[in-house]
């Protein structure tokens, strides 16, 4: 059989693209390197707990069409996510805002908070930024820099502030109210029973092929459609040819304990330089509708150095990555359009998960 589409990948784009064609009358297969389906917001149930194995994803759009898309293939059911961040056993909430500023300073109001992010910034005479370091003083001055920015982001990325470009932060998200709800968007929500039901619902009705690295078969699989869809590592689809790029990965490392409640809040971020992991997950707290009150998971998540066989999370979008995946690009337009690009990996850039389905819902359109 000669499928009309070959998507490489069953991650958000390639799975959210697959319901497209799938629904407008196109025979899908869709290969995936991993035993599961699903990338990075694979979950799976364990005691009766919502695992999220890569990480928590938060679903958050002003999208409506993005929202409804989502909503059309599972329940969701709504969540802000409020994390707290920890600063040697200090606990400051997230994101900045006048509850931050009230916890770092003692201020109370709108005016005290300026009047004190003002003061620290002036401090600095920072006039154009030259790295990451100098960009948040220049913003938020040494306080805020010291214990909510700086330890963070070094353990991130494996390097040091002042060796990080400013364009990573080229701005600060400060709010001058009592608000901890860390997005802004309109539509926040988790998918019930995990986002493995989402992944499943977009999915249904394609060829699934598993445990399969597409591009050690890659002329096998050409040649079973007419156009294919990659959503991987540009530079892998080129086999390196003109240079790796650079990316950075995560480590997860989970723990179950017999007590109902550990750490009482989703996500708590751990600043210092000194604690090895970024963050602490407890995935029992993103479920209201989790039964299990005898047992709960902790995941630690470490940022790790990315190297073959490991996943690639965040890109690295500096002047030689960015010049380097320019080239790659090229490369791919000249392919098209047998073969198509999507997603982060294909495209080296961060995406957010509703820019994920919008992304998938451009090439869509195109390919109409």
């Amino acid at each position: 059989m000669i499928y009309d589409f070959l998507v490489v990948g069953s991650g958000l784009a390639g799975a959210s693209l697959t319901r497209m064609l799938l629904d407008s009358g196109h025979s899908v297969i869709v290969v995936e390197k991993r035993h599961e389906f699903g990338g990075n917001v694979y979950t799976h149930v364990e005691d009766g707990i919502i695992l999220h194995d890569y990480g928590p994803h938060i679903f958050h759009t002003s999208y409506e069409d993005v929202w409804e898309f989502v909503n059309k293939h599972c329940e969701m059911y709504p969540f802000v996510n409020s994390p707290l961040a920890n600063y040697h056993d200090e606990l400051y909430h997230l994101p900045f805002n006048m509850n931050t500023f009230h916890e770092l300073w003692g201020v109370k109001t709108p005016e005290e908070a300026m009047a004190k992010i003002k003061e620290e910034s002036e401090i600095e005479h920072i006039e154009e930024p030259k790295n990451l370091e100098e960009q948040a003083l220049k913003l938020v001055g040494r306080t805020i820099y010291t214990k909510l920015i700086k330890g963070y982001t070094e353990k991130q990325w494996g390097r040091d502030c002042k060796d990080l470009p400013a364009s990573i932060i080229k701005r600060l998200p400060l709010r001058f109210t009592y608000d901890n709800n860390y997005f802004n968007d309109t539509y926040q929500g988790l998918p019930k029973g995990g986002y493995s039901v989402l992944i499943d619902n977009l999915l249904k009705g394609a060829t699934l092929v598993n445990d399969t690295d597409y591009l050690k078969e890659k002329n096998k699989f050409d040649s079973m459609a007419k156009t294919i869809v990659y959503t991987g590592r540009i530079d892998e689809f080129f086999s390196f040819e003109d240079g790796h790029l650079d990316y950075r990965s995560l480590r997860f490392e989970k723990k179950k304990l017999d007590v109902d409640v550990a750490q009482h809040n989703p996500v708590i971020n751990f600043t210092a330089r000194e604690v090895p992991y970024t963050r602490i997950n407890e995935a029992k707290l993103f479920d209201p509708y989790c039964e299990n009150k005898n047992s709960t998971f902790l995941t630690y998540e470490y940022p790790d150095t990315f190297q073959e066989g490991k996943i690639p999370y965040y890109t690295l979008n500096d002047e030689r990555n960015t010049n380097l995946y320019k080239n790659y690009a090229d490369k791919a337009l000249k392919l098209a359009p047998r073969f198509l690009f999507l997603g982060r990996l294909a495209n080296y850039r961060y995406f957010d998960m509703d820019d994920t389905i919008l992304e998938a819902k451009k090439l869509f359109d195109r390919l109409k």
